[in-house]
């Protein structure tokens, strides 16, 4: 057989009505494309090149990357070669097409015929469509070293143009779609296919942390920002076929040493977006990469160096083009995204505050509330118009009772105008939604109007796993117990590595009287991180099972980071509940030494008196809990430390004030 490259003038039939055309950069079978990714097309249209010539890995692998790459081969080249055949429908076991001669290379054994274009048709051909400049996108990675670089990509342009016949065109146009990408054209080609592995048949996606490589660690809120908007953003694209890991999840993994198999295992997904931020001067350049887990295969990369003015743009771009990446998956119609903001000094200058405010939000902690609130407040001030800031100021003054031990009334009426504000700015904002169902719940005891809002949050965006595990907690506070263990399973399977979520699945086990298995996944979060605050609530399932020493061990591991007044409260109720009334009035009697009089929520003094077992005190500060519009009013009719008070009439009206007593 002939070794003579193939032209790229023509159309090359490759038999069973199969035909290449290397200027389309397109395979078709009887006249329907069959789309082939990048990488395999170009190893298609190399193996066809060098007909019957046995062709090596190395050979492969420094005309498709580069001389000099380190790239896992095996994997690269065996995923491509795999993806080819499916293509032409050829047999490894009896190939047709493809030879793989083992340990050595690849050879295509099939004639081939190169068809002229007055074949495709009789009339004159149509000028080529116009491509579309893209300033500063890249389709190319351009970090040292990477497999798609610049540097590789004239590596392979050069190597393809020296086996090229005198007055022929080689087949080189992979390589010089690489160049005009690389010099910001877009190219619009074939497209990569996945199957869907994830709960309901939805492709499962992972945003993994961005990393900073400014050098600078002050600089991390603007990469975990880039993270958790992209986030948002892929969110929303299809979510009954796309399914998109949450940000809790994902943040586990920043700066890990873990391989892509293990972390797509550890999240059960199928494809990972990874990406770094580097400053340069007064640029900002990102860079990105899509990878199929399985086998490590990059399916798609770009670098875009931006003013940081218009890094709200760039988010929306990212996402954008990762969705076209994976539209085939989702079905043959192109995903839109909604438009992004208009960029604008004083728009950047607010979304950048934001970045900053989600950074200590997401710690979780009363400090780190504090300071979003303050971050949030300087975002409005920059932009007025904002709505995510808006979403964030209502998120952490919701939060913010919770984590102080102060009563509520104040944060929750400046959360709850937040919200508003928000909702009027962007109705669409599924933070904002939530948020306000948060104010509604936990100070209206509105429930009808609260689950409204968490749905409509899902219906705006069902991969957000902040709506799913709030909702779950409002439906079992509701005795709605199977349905919220349904809803906090969703919220797991988007943010599996979440703790918060795993301690409140295991609370709807606790007020479902499932006391065992409360305490078996309580106990599995304390043993990954043993300071995770929410986590000590096991003292309480600890004590339903009589297990009072347990709970006694279990407040003293947390009071040596944390003394608080409910740490105090916990002391006082777990003495009592365990017969044993001197220690219990002695941890009252201190705990009544260290409240605020109309500043600490009653609802910690409440909880004492409960567990000394005196019910006129108990109810009295029950009373004073619902004038607070206290957070634990919340868990009335289903807590079980509250069952010995059940046949109280005064315990029954207050919830039927609440909205509970049905």
């Amino acid at each position: 057989m002939t070794t003579e490259p193939v032209g790229s003038q023509g159309l090359i039939e490759l038999g069973e009505d199969l035909v290449l055309d290397a200027r389309a950069y397109e395979l078709r079978r009887a006249g329907r494309t069959v789309r082939l990714e990048r990488i395999p097309m170009e190893l298609l249209l190399l193996l066809v090149q060098q007909r019957g010539r046995l062709v090596s890995r190395e050979e492969i692998v420094e005309r498709i990357w580069g001389k000099g790459i380190s790239l896992d081969a095996d994997n690269s080249i065996n995923g491509a070669i795999r993806k080819i055949r499916h293509a032409l429908r050829d047999d490894p076991d009896r190939p047709r097409l493809i030879q793989t001669v083992t340990g050595k290379g690849y050879r295509f054994i099939a004639p081939v015929l190169e068809v002229p274009e007055i074949r495709e048709s009789a009339a004159p051909a149509p000028p080529p469509a116009p491509v579309t400049p893209r300033p500063n996108a890249s389709p190319v990675a351009p970090e040292p070293g990477a497999p798609h670089s610049p540097q590789a990509v004239k590596r392979t342009s050069a190597i393809m143009e020296r086996n090229a016949r005198p007055r022929r065109r080689p087949i080189a146009l992979a390589a010089a779609a690489a160049l005009l990408a690389a010099a910001g054209v877009v190219i619009v080609g074939p497209r990569w296919r996945l199957q869907p592995r994830g709960p309901a048949g939805r492709l499962m996606l992972a945003v993994l942390p961005f990393q900073n490589l400014t050098g600078d660690p002050t600089q991390d809120y603007l990469s975990d920002g880039m993270t958790e908007e992209i986030i948002a953003q892929l969110g929303r694209v299809d979510p009954q076929r796309l399914g998109v890991i949450a940000r809790t999840s994902v943040m586990a993994y920043k700066s890990t040493r873990k391989r892509l198999d293990e972390i797509g295992r550890e999240l059960s997904v199928q494809v990972v977006l990874e990406g770094t931020v580097r400053r340069d001067g007064d640029r900002l350049r990102v860079s990105t990469q899509l990878i199929e887990v399985k086998d490590q295969t990059h399916l798609w990369a770009r670098q875009y160096d931006r003013e940081p003015a218009t890094v709200l743009a760039l988010q929306s771009e990212i996402a954008q083009e990762v969705v076209d990446e994976i539209r085939l998956t989702l079905g043959e119609s192109r995903s839109k995204l909604d438009s992004p903001p208009a960029s604008s000094a004083a728009n950047y200058a607010a979304y950048d505050l934001y970045l900053r405010a989600q950074f200590f939000w997401n710690k979780r902690t009363f400090e780190g509330l504090r300071q979003a609130i303050d971050y949030c407040e300087q975002a409005i001030a920059a932009d007025a118009t904002y709505a995510p800031a808006y979403a964030g100021l209502a998120n952490s003054y919701a939060l913010l009772g919770g984590y102080s031990g102060e009563t509520q009334i104040e944060f929750m009426a400046k959360a709850r105008a937040a919200a508003l504000r928000a909702l009027e700015l962007d109705p669409q904002l599924p933070a904002a939604h939530t948020a306000l169902a948060l104010v509604v719940q936990n100070y209206d005891w509105d429930w009808e109007t609260a689950e409204k809002e968490f749905l409509r949050a899902l219906d705006l965006n069902v991969n957000y796993a902040t709506a799913h595990h709030w909702y779950a907690e409002h439906l079992a506070y509701r005795g709605r117990f199977d349905e919220a263990r349904a809803e906090a399973e969703r919220a797991r399977q988007l943010d599996p590595l979440s703790l918060a979520i795993d301690v409140d699945t295991a609370m709807i086990d606790y007020y479902s009287r499932r006391y065992d298995r409360a305490v078996a996944k309580l106990q599995s979060v304390l043993a990954m991180d043993s300071t995770f605050p929410r986590a000590h609530v096991v003292r309480w399932a600890y004590v339903e099972l009589g297990r009072y020493d347990d709970a006694l061990a279990d407040i003293e591991t947390d009071r040596a980071t944390a003394d608080s007044l409910w740490n105090s409260s916990s002391l006082s109720y777990v003495y009592g509940r365990a017969g044993r009334p001197a220690e219990a009035q002695r941890e009252l009697i201190r705990l009544l030494k260290r409240i605020r009089p109309g500043e600490t929520d009653a609802g910690i003094i409440f909880w004492a008196y409960v567990g000394v077992g005196d019910k006129e005190q108990a109810l009295a500060w029950l009373e004073r809990a619902y004038a607070q519009h206290s957070n634990i009013l919340t868990t009335l009719k289903v807590e079980p430390a509250y069952d010995p008070l059940r046949g109280e009439p005064r315990f029954q009206d207050v919830l039927r004030r609440v909205g509970l007593a049905e």
